[in-house]
């Protein structure tokens, strides 16, 4: 596939480097040149310098034969104008465009062809925000990711000493839950991919991704670790955009205070929220976390733009008594290096806007790609289309269909019905199919098998 992408910031190099090891003839444009330089010497890429909306920059880019346009520079009206460009003059067949101001994405008919042609809108504001509040409800868990519209998710916690299932094979799972269908898709331990088997013993401090119906969650989660208690009170650091949606998500079953520096952003945040305590001020100021009584705080989420800020309000959070503390972080090689400390998540805007991304460029009818473990994993939603002639997949069982290396099915979903994936399951037309990716250099075979044959058509 050729692709152009407008902007070699973190989320235009990072869904470079996912796409350039999959064999795309992928095209980066941006007028910084020392940032082209380095993504080209680091990725089998072409790098044009120059202002990704100009005719004459898409034309050099390849825009006359690019089957897609991502548009993901830090400006909104670059994006989007970007898109009209490749749109009118080129008839590029898919532009998507990062558009991040609220102003544009909630007015109607904006974005259709006959407006401003885009066909997939990424706002990184709305995919993080959705993020942080899955991990809000389910509190102890590393990851949480939805599967066909929420009927199914994907979960990763630490397995904690105590645990029922620490010191035991997986095949007692089913022994202790005899009601729960479940099943665990993966294991990392000391950062090394385990695909579980049987017979494999879970250990302390692995990291385990299981699947299973949103119902039953926290019934699993309840054997891999002791269960956290439901949050209350949460303290939010930075009232920008991703705060301000967050407390407007939350306020109404929690109870929320923000702090946010600007105090013309603070007497506009009093005025929209409804009941979230709203404190002008810095978030590394001790006095006043002491002040606002932060040792009695179940979260603490620092949600600021400046990495070290929230580091260090973070640090300081949770040295005063904050129980748990959520961080954001920019910069990719700062995410390993700090979670799991006194920062129990660090949430990666980036890495969370590339599975959105990701979903519209993969072959096959993928609906969705979920980057795991900061880029180390994926877990994929793909779609089985066609009949037993015409499909690798379709009428056959778990156990026959010829999976990649590093690869499991983890569940179906039917209609409105999740099947934990057995090896008898047999899959059918119009199923939703999870999979479980260790190893992303065979995600091109994944996308093979849901590829369907001639005589489909």
């Amino acid at each position: 596939m050729k692709i152009i992408i407008l902007g070699a910031g973190q989320v235009g190099g990072t869904l470079a480097e996912h796409l350039a090891s999959e064999a795309n003839d992928i095209t980066v444009v941006d007028t910084d040149g020392e940032r082209l330089r380095d993504l080209g010497d680091r990725l089998d890429i072409r790098t044009v310098q120059g202002h990704g909306s100009f005719p004459t920059v898409l034309r050099q880019a390849g825009a006359d034969d690019a089957d897609m346009l991502v548009a993901v520079t830090n400006s909104d009206e670059t994006n989007m104008v970007a898109c009209q460009v490749a749109h009118t003059l080129f008839h590029t067949p898919t532009k998507i465009a990062r558009v991040r101001e609220a102003a544009y994405l909630t007015r109607a008919g904006l974005f259709d062809n006959d407006a401003i042609p885009v066909d997939v809108l990424i706002s990184p504001e709305q995919v993080v925000t959705h993020y942080i509040k899955r991990l809000i409800e389910h509190p102890g868990a590393l990851q949480v990711i939805d599967f066909a519209e929420g009927k199914a998710q994907l979960v990763a916690v630490k397995a904690y000493y105590g645990g029922p299932l620490v010191g035991q094979q997986l095949r007692q799972l089913r022994e202790h839950m005899p009601n729960v269908d479940t099943r665990v898709a993966a294991i990392f331990r000391r950062d090394r991919p385990i695909l579980p088997q049987g017979d494999t013993v879970i250990e302390a401090d692995d990291e385990v991704f299981f699947i299973a119906a949103k119902a039953n969650i926290r019934a699993v989660m309840s054997e891999m670790r002791r269960l956290d208690e439901s949050y209350k009170r949460i303290v939010i650091a930075g009232g920008g955009q991703i705060g301000e949606r967050l407390a407007e998500a939350i306020e109404s079953r929690y109870q929320v205070k923000i702090i946010e520096m600007n105090p013309a952003r603070c007497r506009y945040l009093s005025d929209t929220l409804d009941s979230t305590v709203v404190l002008q001020g810095s978030a590394s100021d001790r006095d006043l976390l002491l002040e606002e009584n932060i040792a009695d705080a179940d979260l603490f989420l620092a949600l600021t733009n400046d990495d070290e800020a929230n580091i260090m309000s973070s640090l300081l959070a949770k040295r005063l008594g904050a129980k748990k503390v959520m961080t954001i972080i920019n910069n990719p090689a700062y995410v390993d290096l700090i979670q799991g400390g006194d920062i129990d998540i660090a949430i990666s805007p980036q890495l969370a806007t590339i599975g959105t991304l990701l979903a519209h460029v993969r072959r096959g009818d993928i609906v969705s790609v979920h980057s795991l473990r900061r880029g180390a994993a994926e877990a994929i939603e793909a779609i089985a289309h066609g009949d037993a002639k015409s499909s690798k997949v379709i009428g056959k069982a778990i156990e026959n269909i010829v999976l990649p290396p590093g690869t499991t099915i983890g569940a179906i979903i039917r209609d409105e019905e999740v099947l934990i994936a057995h090896d008898d399951t047999v899959i059918e037309a119009g199923d939703h199919v999870i999979l479980f990716l260790v190893d992303k250099k065979h995600i091109r075979d994944v996308e093979k098998l849901f590829h369907v044959g001639l005589s489909f058509f």
